[in-house]
């Protein structure tokens, strides 16, 4: 089995650039994989889709070399591992509160002696060329959400779970959770009070040995989360490089011919 690649990237103190799939489909998937992300993950908890669409997806970005990962709808080692026998090379789980809910997510990652997990790889098998327990036990991350309030005061213990290998934070939940809705929800904050937070969450990691990963809206957010001690940072995703790219098109015809909104299409076919 393929040495997992943001592992790699970590051992060797470089940061890792994921992408974000929430569209269903194996050619919009396959196409943010040839960009050059280091990772891409598939985003079963919102995105519109469900496991019929995760596995081609993942058949189609295989080609790219990108490690594989999926964010899974929640704390379910049906889904978890149902999403690991597709071919998942890492798994990212939503609302890890504590302790407890961290050591529950890691086992249904891992192999007995070392979790619960259920052997039946039947993608895995062939889409992770040399298969093996030891090794699927080894290289498959287990990456947690914080973002609640109960998920920052038990922070430190959670960052110390054994067999957990990084925390991901969420930004829009984390401000939604920690701050008693004072703040609208959203990516790449500006607030000095959530700053300080995503950058203490980065500094717990490491001091863990762990890695901090953060969900960015823009390149250049992502870019500076890199100082702040994260490890991964994704920047958007499918979706909103999509709406984006349309919409910047859209707004230069208009501006150009000088047709807006308001010009009259009656009689137009």
């Amino acid at each position: 089995m393929r040495k997992n690649g943001l592992r790699a990237l970590w051992e060797a103190e470089r940061p890792a650039l994921n992408g974000w799939c929430s569209i269903g489909n194996p050619l919009t998937a396959e196409i943010m994989a040839a960009q050059g992300f280091d990772s891409v993950t598939v985003d079963i908890q919102h995105g519109a889709l469900d496991y019929t669409a995760l596995l081609p997806m993942f058949q189609a970005m295989k080609a790219s070399g990108a490690t594989l990962m999926a964010r899974v709808p929640w704390r379910d080692p049906s889904w978890i591992m149902k999403t690991l026998d597709a071919g998942a090379e890492g798994i990212i789980c939503p609302m890890i509160n504590s302790r407890a809910e961290a050591e529950e997510f890691v086992s249904y990652l891992r192999y007995p002696p070392l979790g619960q997990r259920s052997f039946g790889p039947t993608r895995a098998a062939f889409g992770l060329p040399g298969y093996n327990v030891p090794d699927a036990n080894s290289q498959i991350l287990a990456l947690a959400m914080i973002e609640t309030a109960d998920g920052v005061e038990n922070l430190e213990a959670i960052a110390s779970t054994p067999g957990l290998d990084g925390i991901y934070v969420g930004p829009a939940d984390l401000t939604l959770g920690t701050q008693e809705g004072r703040l609208a929800p959203g990516f790449d904050r500006q607030e000095p009070e959530m700053i300080e937070l995503i950058q203490h969450i980065a500094s717990v990691c490491n001091a863990h040995g762990i890695a901090a990963c953060l969900h960015c809206g823009s390149a250049d957010y992502a870019a500076g989360a890199i100082s702040w001690g994260y490890r991964l940072t994704t920047v958007s995703g499918d979706s909103r490089f999509l709406a984006a790219a349309a919409g910047t098109a859209v707004a230069n015809w208009r501006e150009q011919t000088g047709r807006d909104h308001a010009t009259s299409t009656e009689g137009a076919y």
